[in-house]
């Protein structure tokens, strides 16, 4: 049973799709303590096509509400035993982060002092009651539109925060995004005293890919290198295009010898199978670089050194891995 002192958590509601916004059913708590009433208005609102859920009590609504995000709009009575409508609006309100959900108060109460005081509360909307069924279904209909532009509005913003922090191309963290995944990282490991591993790689002869078969085939190849590198990642490891064709690592509580594993793996991945690409089934390799945190090195230290092992993959033959040296930490980059 929740009770009037416990803060109120309220989750974020189902994402809605790429249908037009309304086409789905939605969701109404009616909330009243008299059953004859509560069955009324649970008969109206689903004539109206709407899915209804019902609840007794101002207690029971903030359960389900806590408990079900998809619920978002409420009929509920002002006077009740307990916890009163008015109090379960204040209730809501206290949780600004959370989904929004509109409530409409139902009242006896006829003044316009009553009504500010409601409104002053949280509630978005009031019906006097008895309720004249038409208001209540125009007055829910205009919480419904109200919801699915919110709605709306989370997933653009989203969307715009998505495709703020990912490489267009390929879909995983941009080069920005990375680095800012990797100075969490490192600041979580210097609490923990873990270590914190980094793998850079770099496609081989990628300038010859674009040039004998086009930009276009290039672009398949990074997104297949992409796909393969994070098949070859525990979920809580993280890989970014840190640009053109290159590619961050960043391997949570990883020493070296791990990150050294982890980048072999990798390396395997891309090479083993041909990329096919329209008719053309193009061998890639990548040489990559591995540093470690171990080394106390700041954010900019470490990538260097994990550039300055690639750099030797490549000078060595391409197609391998490197580990960091220990002057790599305190070495000009190339």
């Amino acid at each position: 049973m929740t009770t009037i002192g416990k803060p109120m958590r309220l989750a974020e509601p189902p994402s809605l799709d790429g249908s037009a916004a309304g086409e789905a059913a939605v969701k109404v708590l009616i909330v009243d303590d008299e059953t004859v009433g509560r069955a009324l208005l649970e008969s109206w609102t689903r004539e109206w096509g709407y899915e209804v859920i019902t609840a007794s009590s101002g207690e029971e609504c903030l359960a389900l509400l806590e408990g079900d995000p998809s619920i978002q709009l409420v009929v509920l009575d002002w006077l009740m035993p307990g916890i009163s409508g008015l109090d379960v609006c204040r209730r809501v309100r206290e949780n600004p982060h959370g989904r929004y959900v509109y409530l409409i108060l139902l009242t006896g109460k006829g003044d316009a002092e009553d009504a500010i005081v409601g409104l002053e509360a949280g509630a978005d909307d009031y019906v006097k009651k008895p309720c004249n069924p038409k208001e209540l279904q125009v007055r829910l209909n205009a919480g419904r539109r109200i919801i699915e532009l919110e709605r709306a509005l989370t997933a653009a913003r989203e969307r715009l925060a998505h495709e703020a922090a990912h490489d267009a191309l390929t879909g995983i963290w941009n080069r920005r995004a990375i680095l800012d995944e990797l100075r969490r990282e490192l600041f979580r490991a210097a609490r923990t005293e873990e270590p914190v591993s980094v793998v850079l790689g770099d496609v081989d002869n990628f300038k010859a890919i674009n040039d004998n078969f086009g930009h276009g085939v290039g672009d398949d190849v990074l997104r297949e290198v992409a796909h393969r590198v994070q098949k070859c990642l525990r979920s809580y490891d993280r890989a970014g295009r840190y640009g053109g064709e290159e590619f961050l690592v960043v391997l949570a509580g990883c020493g070296e010898e791990g990150g050294i594993a982890v980048a072999e793996r990798i390396r395997q991945a891309v090479e083993t199978e041909p990329i096919v690409c329209g008719k053309a089934r193009l061998t890639v390799t990548l040489s990559l670089g591995v540093a470690c945190s171990w080394h106390d090195a700041s954010l900019d230290r470490l990538v260097r050194a994990a550039d300055l092992a690639l750099y030797r993959s490549k000078s060595g033959g391409r197609n391998r891995v490197t580990a960091a040296l220990e002057a790599d930490f305190v070495t000009s980059s190339r």
